[in-house]
């Protein structure tokens, strides 16, 4: 074993045994090195283990190095964790991130929005009030201001409008306060997290970064293109293929389309419940998100990606896809896009989500973890290539328990 593997071996055997801490019943973590054995990751790598693709191969359609690189092999799903333990810990804060890691996730997962001086941030959104406590701060009171982002009116304060280190003078709070009460013991403790940071977090600790470009035609319009600053800071770290454990996604065709001829490195496709991506709903195009799942959609997402992200209302448990009320199963709408050579990652799975809907409908709500595992193994079934959950723990260990046939 190298001194470098040796080195990251040791680090996320400690951090597993930190993960023992952190809901070791209830989310299912084990202690005892569980992080060190993360499907296809080397120091700083992903073997090809973890997609099923032969290694450097670029067979496929033009444009698309992923095209018919799936290989028929059964193959290990990754475990991508949504905005970090975000169950856990406040969403998009490195608190969360190092949470995801000492759970076993394989890849941490940031939203990535621009500030005033063009550099990479992780937030959900580019208005801060949600998840900061940008109110509190008197000397920014008058950059409150209305924006149309992505067709849809907001108000708040926005990244645009603060440089990085005023951003710095933030810190970061819970989403969903009343929902994830301890989460709030929290707020106050992280500040916003840059790219750079993040990467250098997950190379130290050998996780992938599974990236999201918000509102990417917003950005662009604004003069603050999200593609160079992304694909510069992932090269600085020496990310620049697709043998690379990192991952680029977005809702925007468009934006997937600019980053195809620049880069190696593999990109994802999200595909949403319901209408059309923003950018072609802005250039006139006719398509919808009903319109990708079809066999002809994912041939047509399959020229300029390499995988598609699919939101669990089309594949969840009695969930299906469709358009002009046609059916489409989930078990199809996964063989066909593998048909095209795409990996399918499922997203998202919340723990918050379960326990909303026993809220609404009068349940149980200590049975959310068994509602949450109930829809993993659905998932998991279904020969999906990842997963994105918020509790990457009981993600994991689902998928360990379905591996050796528990």
């Amino acid at each position: 074993m190298s001194k470098t593997r040796a080195g990251v071996l040791a680090v996320l055997i400690g951090m597993a045994a930190i993960g023992a801490l952190h809901h070791a019943e209830t989310t299912g973590t084990r202690a005892g090195g569980q992080a060190a054995e993360r499907p296809g990751h080397q120091a700083g790598r992903s073997a090809t283990s973890t997609t099923g693709r032969a290694a450097g191969a670029r067979t496929g359609r033009r444009g698309n190095p992923a095209s018919g690189r799936r290989a028929d092999r059964e193959v290990t799903p990754i475990v991508i964790a949504h905005r970090g333990a975000s169950a856990f810990r406040p969403e998009h804060t490195l608190l969360s991130y190092r949470v995801a890691i000492s759970m076993g996730a394989d890849f941490i997962e940031p939203d990535l929005v621009s500030t005033k001086d063009h550099v990479l941030v992780a937030r959900h959104e580019n208005e801060l009030s949600a998840t900061t406590d940008v109110e509190k701060h008197p000397e920014f009171a008058s950059r409150r201001t209305t924006k149309l982002v992505n067709g849809a009116r907001r108000t708040g304060w926005f990244t645009e409008d603060f440089t990085l280190a005023e951003l710095r003078t933030l810190r970061a709070r819970e989403r969903y306060a009343r929902q994830r009460q301890d989460n709030t013991a929290y707020d106050g403790k992280a500040r916003i997290p840059t790219l750079d940071e993040i990467v250098l977090l997950a190379q130290k600790h050998g996780v992938g970064v599974y990236a999201e470009t918000k509102f990417p035609t917003y950005f662009a319009s604004i003069g603050l293109p999200l593609e160079k600053p992304l694909l510069e800071t992932f090269k600085r770290y020496g990310w620049e293929d697709e043998n690379d454990p990192v991952f680029i996604q977005s809702f925007e065709p468009g934006n997937l389309g600019r980053l195809r001829p620049l880069t190696r490195i593999r990109l994802i496709q999200f595909v949403a419940a319901t209408g059309a991506p923003y950018d072609l709903v802005r250039a006139g195009d006719p398509r919808t998100y009903d319109d990708m799942v079809t066999p002809k959609g994912l041939a047509r997402i399959a020229e300029y990606a390499d995988g598609i992200g699919v939101v669990t209302k089309r594949i969840g448990p009695g969930e299906t896809g469709g358009i002009d009320g046609r059916r489409i199963s989930p078990a199809a709408l996964v063989g066909n896009a593998h048909r095209e050579g795409l990996l399918v990652h499922a997203t998202t799975v919340r723990r918050l989500d379960a326990r909303l809907r026993a809220e609404r409908r009068g349940r149980d709500t200590d049975r959310v973890t068994e509602q949450v595992r109930t829809w993993l193994r659905h998932l998991y079934r279904l020969k999906v290539d990842g997963v994105i959950a918020d509790d990457p723990g009981l993600a994991r260990a689902v998928r360990e328990s379905l591996r050796h046939g528990d």
